[in-house]
């Protein structure tokens, strides 16, 4: 696993070993970097919620790419030193990269500004319905900024639920790319608007 671009370009990361993780490959991670970055014009100041985080892997792509703050929350006390470590790799300070032990669908969450994108990576036994619940709930507690970016990572055969899971909620899909068993949604949040479910 490595940085793919921006200013750590092609160092490498550590990853958790076992099972109990699912890093997100370098293929799918340029790809989904990519649609992020058109559909925000670059990452350049973004502020980051990478839930989740696993290694860390996109929070810190993003960081590399300009963001200018990420917070990584993590339960896995193996993944949550990964995190640490990979951070202090990167030698990123307190200001810029902060990790959160716990999870996130229960944490209370304080950052000093409100996040303009999210990195949603959950265990696929998590429903659609479960994730948009937390995020009207991120959007509740102002914690996401007008129209941020929302990725969300999940199994293909979930993308009929989770449009179901966005109707009459102010989440709309923006994007839709599926990796073979993979699929990975771009929502924005759009305050005052009704998501309907498409025909």
């Amino acid at each position: 696993m490595r940085i793919i671009a921006g200013e750590h370009r092609g160092r490498p990361l550590k990853a958790p070993k076992g099972d109990g993780t699912r890093p997100t490959t370098d293929r799918v991670r340029e790809s989904l970097m990519s649609m992020v970055a058109s559909a925000r014009g670059g990452f350049e100041g973004a502020r980051v919620l990478d839930a989740f985080a696993g290694s860390g892997a996109l929070g810190l792509e993003a960081l590399s790419r300009g963001a200018s703050y990420a917070l990584f929350c993590e339960k896995a006390p193996q993944a949550v030193s990964i995190v640490r470590d990979n951070i202090a790799l990167l030698s990123y300070g307190a200001n810029q990269a902060a990790v959160r032990k716990g999870d996130v669908f229960k944490a209370v969450l304080t950052p000093q500004q409100p996040f303009d994108l999210v990195f949603c990576d959950p265990p696929y036994a998590y429903a659609p319905s479960d994730v948009v619940q937390w995020l009207d709930s991120l959007a509740g507690s102002g914690l996401l900024e007008p129209d941020a970016l929302i990725s969300y990572e999940h199994d293909e055969k979930d993308s009929a639920a989770l449009e179901e899971a966005l109707v009459d909620t102010s989440f709309v899909i923006e994007r839709h790319r599926e990796f073979g068993l993979i699929a990975i949604d771009l929502l924005r949040w759009s305050p005052g608007s009704v998501c309907q479910l498409s025909d």
